[in-house]
């Protein structure tokens, strides 16, 4: 298994990791993207902005263009069937062999998919993104997904395309994440820096905070 660097870090890996957990616990954790798991952050609200940018919030919010997307796709909305969010535990199965499959630490996936769906295998976004690593159609073809709402296939195709881009962002982890939800298109513009999107530059720590979180709790 490797651990993903970062090239704004100069410690080793093996302190790397370390050093994260304990920097994060100390900061990032308390920050208001690090909701405790007990609150609101199996619920996401989003909104797409006039410039075309999609905003996440796991918290109850004020502005009015949010609106919830974890738990209600739209179809599901109207048959008054409730949406299963799944629990970590029975997603642990899935999340190792995913992890197996690209060499990737499984408690940095289990972020991600909490991040992105809070664990909810039939969350759709308002672009299209679905299942639990919120793949976009595209994406999803891309990585051989046919079936976007199965739990495990969607979970093998995010954690591939995740690998993809730790590859070509030589082991970044936060370009890696940046490009995850942004592109990769959009991180080469900005010459490999993270885009200067209100919501990348939320997403990025706030997964890295679940991770270091996951990881202490294994």
């Amino acid at each position: 298994m490797t651990t993903p660097t970062s090239t704004r870090s100069t410690t080793t890996a093996p302190s790397h990791v370390t050093g994260l957990a304990k920097h994060l616990a100390a900061s990032l954790l308390c920050a208001a993207l690090c909701a405790p798991l007990a609150t609101h952050a199996d619920t996401l609200y989003s909104f797409v902005d006039e410039h075309g940018v999609m905003h996440f919030s796991d918290s109850p919010v004020t502005d009015t263009r949010y609106r919830r997307i974890a738990g209600s796709p739209p179809r599901a909305a109207s048959t008054g069937k409730p949406q299963p969010r799944l629990a970590p535990a029975a997603l642990r199965p899935h999340i190792e062999h995913a992890a197996r499959q690209t060499g990737l630490d499984p408690a940095l996936l289990h972020a991600v998919a909490q991040v992105e769906s809070a664990f909810n295998p039939r969350a759709q976004s308002p672009k299209g993104a679905l299942g639990l690593m919120q793949l976009m159609p595209a994406t999803a073809k891309r990585y051989g997904v046919t079936n976007p709402l199965d739990p495990a296939t969607n979970l093998l195709g995010g954690a591939r395309y995740l690998s993809d881009l730790l590859r070509l962002f030589d082991d970044d982890l936060e370009l890696a994440l940046a490009a995850y939800n942004a592109g990769e298109n959009a991180v080469m513009k900005y010459d490999r820096q993270i885009p200067p999107y209100r919501e990348t530059r939320a997403y990025v720590p706030r997964v890295l905070a679940r991770y270091a979180l996951v990881r202490n709790t294994r």
